[in-house]
């Protein structure tokens, strides 16, 4: 069983995108609301009730606000369950060690709303467009641009610099085959987004990439000079929004394009094990221990979050899953340095971005090339266990 995601462009008339900006503005206050019950009245709750704020509690008392004000009955009731329950999940996973403590809801940022599958319709119109039919919203046409497959689990309806858009949730019954493909072994790098052992390389279009950035960053000196609440400020908002969200399109795609050709043509993918969190912290320091070469390390945090290395090792992880194959992560210390040819590691090796030349042997290649290649014998060198030979048995001896 695996679970994927079928995302659409929604063409929602202007009554139905009232509808949905509604929808958002409820359910956003449904969860501030909850969290701020659990924030400030646990202790209260605790002791009259003698139990926590828990995902039923709050559910109970939603019913009786929908029977007291009519903005929030106006409302399907599945979606704020889902904002209650989005809540509990993050309490949980705090709880848990997962990730930071929950934070309000914000208009502008979190503008969207969830139904279960089973409140939802879906139905083809042509060969390019379908419909949605969501409770209290009625019947909305999305752009079909691929088919969905799979049980429908739940659809979530949001808005960003592009528009509405609705995403189907679903699970689909699956069993990874043998694969029984050839290893590789890649090296993520900022002159090259990725380095194959087999020699191959490729990267995204920094030309593309680089118009954009230089338009968003006109956009926001505009931005700057715009009065913040007026119209023109609000306008020029959205251009920037909208020429980050395009250099994040073209990400996506290549990281698509490229983790989908690997995985059809391998069965084992060894990668560096980065902290990409940490390699990207600023260097400003502090006031009595301010940073060295902040603005170099800047430049550096900007090239590799444009390589969205994190997002290609997401999209290889789930996709070698389905297909059978493995994900091996190896530690990435000494890789850039190691001759993979006689395993002298000198940094001397390393002449330049991309030249390699081992001061021990002689062997000369690209050094993402020879770093890939180095990560591919750390993914699949045997483990200790194995190479250490076995001990005799006193019987035998």
């Amino acid at each position: 069983m695996i679970k994927r995601g079928f995302r659409y462009r929604l063409d929602p008339t202007d009554e139905q995108e009232l509808m949905f900006r509604k929808f958002a503005g409820v359910c956003r206050a449904v969860y501030n609301a909850a969290l701020h019950q659990r924030e400030v009245f646990w202790r209260q709750h605790l002791r009259t009730e003698g139990r926590h704020v828990s995902y039923v509690g709050q559910a109970a008392e939603l019913t009786a606000l929908r029977a007291e004000f009519d903005w929030i009955r106006e409302v399907s009731q599945a979606c704020e369950q889902q904002a209650l329950r989005d809540l509990d999940n993050a309490f949980q996973r705090f709880f848990d060690g997962v990730s930071g403590y929950p934070t309000p809801r914000r208009k502008g940022k979190n503008d969207g709303f969830r139904f279960q599958g089973r409140n939802v319709e879906v139905e083809k119109l042509n060969r390019n467009w379908s419909r949605v039919k969501l409770p209290k919203i009625g019947w909305v046409r999305f752009r079909d641009t691929r088919p969905m497959v799979g049980k429908l689990k739940n659809v979530t309806v949001s808005l960003d610099s592009l528009g509405w858009h609705v995403s189907f949730a679903r699970e689909i019954e699956h069993e990874a085959p043998a694969n029984i493909a050839p290893a590789v072994g890649i090296d993520r790098g900022v002159a090259n987004s990725i380095a194959m052992s087999t020699g191959e390389m490729d990267s995204i279009g920094k030309e593309r990439l680089a118009v954009l950035d230089r338009r968003r960053r006109k956009h926001q000196r505009d931005l700057s000079r715009r009065k913040r609440g007026s119209q023109r400020y609000g306008k020029t908002r959205k251009r920037v929004a909208a020429v980050a969200a395009k250099g994040a399109r073209v990400r996506e795609h290549f990281n698509h394009v490229r983790t989908t050709r690997i995985v059809r043509n391998f069965g084992t993918v060894c990668i560096e094990d980065l902290n990409i969190a940490n390699m990207t912290a600023s260097a400003k320091g502090t006031v009595e221990e301010p940073g060295k070469n902040v603005a170099q390390k800047a430049g550096l945090n900007r090239s590799i979050l444009e390589q969205g290395w994190g997002q290609f090792e997401e999209f290889l992880t789930y996709k070698l899953a389905a297909s059978g194959g493995v994900l091996v992560k190896v530690d990435p210390r000494n890789t850039s340095r190691k001759c993979s040819n006689c395993g002298h590691i000198d940094a001397r090796n390393r002449e330049s971005q991309a030249s390699f030349r081992c001061v021990e042997c002689g062997h000369e290649a690209h050094a993402d090339v020879n770093a890939a290649i180095n990560i591919l014998q750390a993914g699949t060198r045997p483990s200790e266990e194995a190479k250490a030979p076995r001990r005799k048995s006193r019987k035998a001896a």
